[in-house]
């Protein structure tokens, strides 16, 4: 990757006036108003095309002397899925059987969540998230050094999540932990780490979510102005 860059001027916003600025952030907010982590998928197909722009939003993240510390493993393979589920459910076990402790799984009860892992086959796509310690050159062998590469993928992340449900897609991030076993299926090499899977279709016609276990806490609670 070349580290050299040619500047030119920026042109990458539309101007809006005060009015429509405020009307597109209210918008934008009640988009997101609406996302809720979804763990009951149908299997619906979903267009290839839909989650490639999705993915290629993610690429758009800002990051570290733009290295874009990042590999997306996008898996509908069933077979795959299947393999992911096993494993998945298998380090889950362990979780929910003391090792997160006492005070984890408390927190984890008002979600209902259990050690089975059904999404992972039933949603049409698995985006798998690596993290990429270091690049390689593809000529020469040499490593290339990455920076802030938590904060570089945390952002791509949120880019994705944000762009699978613009598209109106629902989604799930799922960490199992270890989550090594995710480099193993895929075949991914060691200097990637696995940073979670988003799992993506649409939800299913019973889904359902907390009404209340999930309040988010207010801008009074979250922010400090200074003005």
């Amino acid at each position: 990757m070349s580290t050299s860059f040619k500047i030119v001027p920026f042109s990458g916003l539309p101007k809006y006036s005060q009015s429509e600025m405020e009307g597109r952030s209210a918008d934008f907010l009640r988009l997101m108003e609406g996302r809720r982590t979804i763990r009951d998928f149908s299997a619906k197909p979903v267009s290839r095309d839909v989650i490639e722009n999705a993915v290629r939003a993610a690429g758009l993240a800002p990051s570290g002397a733009n290295r874009q510390p990042w590999h997306f493993v996008i898996v509908s393979n069933p077979e795959l899925k299947h393999e992911i589920r096993q494993a998945a459910e298998m380090e889950e076990k362990e979780f929910y059987a003391g090792k997160a402790g006492k005070q984890w799984l408390k927190d984890l009860e008002p979600l209902g969540t259990d050690p089975g892992k059904p999404f992972l086959e039933i949603a049409p796509y698995l985006i798998v998230i690596f993290q990429q310690n270091f690049d390689v050159d593809q000529d020469t062998g040499d490593k290339i050094k990455h920076y802030y590469i938590q904060e570089s993928v945390g952002l791509a992340c949120g880019f994705l999540i944000t762009a699978l449900h613009n598209a109106g897609l629902g989604t799930l991030t799922h960490t199992p932990s270890p989550m090594g076993f995710l480099r193993d299926i895929l075949g991914r090499p060691k200097h990637e780490k696995p940073v979670m899977i988003i799992v993506t279709g649409h939800p299913a016609e019973n889904a359902s979510v907390p009404a209340e276990a999930l309040n988010k806490k207010g801008l009074d609670v979250t922010t400090s102005w200074f003005e």
